[in-house]
């Protein structure tokens, strides 16, 4: 099974703490989406005979697509790819990353018109002053309005994101923003650590004395409380950032950490075959440019053993999946892995079932640096 990702690079305005590749002028939109379908022509061999199980719209803002792009772009891979049946349970799970002021009843209803069948919600939070410091498009009363507005539309799959341990978010906020979710029982969840990020007005902001710096003790504790609230009412906490009822995982971010094959198309967006990962160049004109002239304008990287390792250490250890001492040992790491492995156990950072190793409720609060240690 196979993912393919659709980087969607408009945002209506800049979030001060956003480092993702995107530009806030539609102006050549319509010249972007024909340049994505001419690069799923070009990448069609990519995934081989793999079936497509997951397609992502992400961003950026998707949510401006309108849905003639939409239709052109399920229209194109559905000719080129060979897709998961349907009907079953495997049926492709179609996200569409959405900002709340987008999804007005007339948006949502020309989506319903398409085969969207998930929303990825950008909500961040519900207070009107956490909006304001990240800059959001989007007001707290939009953010409860388009939770109502889908959910009456008849849409199940949902993910919201929230953003924790901003200085303009008290712990009585962020105890209000997961109430807000757990009230319209959203069954997926997705939660991140405001990061200040190199490049970005935020990162400015806090070098002038504009904004205060992330306090690591009042995240950690958002974080905590985060997991306790989140699991009192029945989500599974299966990724370190990512909490769901049972049986609403995400099917797409579940194959990035489980080294399924996915193809990215658009600018920034990374493609992984297996031995080899590559991304497109982070710029819209140059991107336009080779797309027109029928060539797709990536760097590729061949993984080595030490990082194919990493990589699975990395990412294996932030997920209730674990990481398997048998491929670690299929990739001649075992030995490494359990002497690096050993001082964290004894801590009580990280729990061993049989081959599995997983991190235990103290140890997520250090999945980064654990991880970093356990590195070839």
């Amino acid at each position: 099974m196979a993912g393919i990702y659709l980087h969607i690079p408009f945002c209506k305005q800049a979030c001060h703490y956003c480092n993702f590749h995107f530009s806030t002028s539609l102006k050549y939109k319509d010249e972007m989406v024909a340049a994505m379908l001419r690069e799923l022509e070009l990448c069609k061999d990519y995934l081989g005979d793999e079936p497509v199980e997951t397609i992502y719209f992400g961003g950026g803002t998707p949510s401006l697509l309108d849905r003639r792009d939409l239709d052109l772009f399920f229209e194109k891979i559905w000719k080129l790819f060979p897709l998961t049946p349907h009907p079953s349970p495997l049926t492709p799970e179609i996200t569409l990353e959405a900002n709340p002021d987008d999804l007005n009843p007339q948006k949502i209803n020309e989506l319903r018109q398409t085969p969207v069948n998930r929303f990825s919600i950008g909500i961040q939070s519900f207070s009107e002053a956490d909006l304001k410091f990240m800059n959001r498009a989007h007001t707290a009363g939009e953010a409860l309005a388009c939770l109502q507005n889908v959910q009456q539309a008849g849409y199940e799959n949902l993910t919201v994101d929230l953003i924790y341990g901003s200085p303009t978010t008290s712990h009585e906020q962020w105890a209000a923003n997961l109430a807000q979710v757990f009230y319209f029982k959203i069954p997926h969840l997705s939660c991140y650590c405001l990061t200040v990020e190199e490049k970005t007005a935020l990162a400015q902001f806090v070098k002038s004395g504009k904004a205060q710096p992330v306090d690591d003790e009042h995240a950690a504790r958002q974080f905590g409380f985060l997991m306790e609230q989140a699991a009192a009412v029945g989500y599974e906490h299966y990724e370190i950032s990512n909490f769901a009822q049972p049986g609403w995982h995400s099917r797409h971010n579940s194959s990035y950490w489980q080294g399924k094959k996915y193809l990215g198309i658009g600018p920034s967006a990374h493609s992984f075959d297996g031995p080899s990962r590559q991304w497109n160049v982070a710029n819209n004109a140059r991107y336009l440019r080779s797309i027109q002239a029928g060539e797709v304008p990536f760097e590729r990287e061949i993984l080595t053993p030490e990082q194919r390792y990493n990589e699975y250490v990395m990412t294996g250890l932030r997920t209730i999946w674990g990481c398997n001492l048998m491929k670690i040992k299929e990739l001649d790491f075992g030995v490494h892995f359990l002497k690096s492995i050993a001082p964290f156990i004894s801590e009580g950072l990280v729990e061993r079932s049989g081959e599995v190793f997983r991190l235990t409720g103290k140890g997520k609060f250090l999945a980064d640096g654990i991880a970093a240690e356990l590195f070839a």
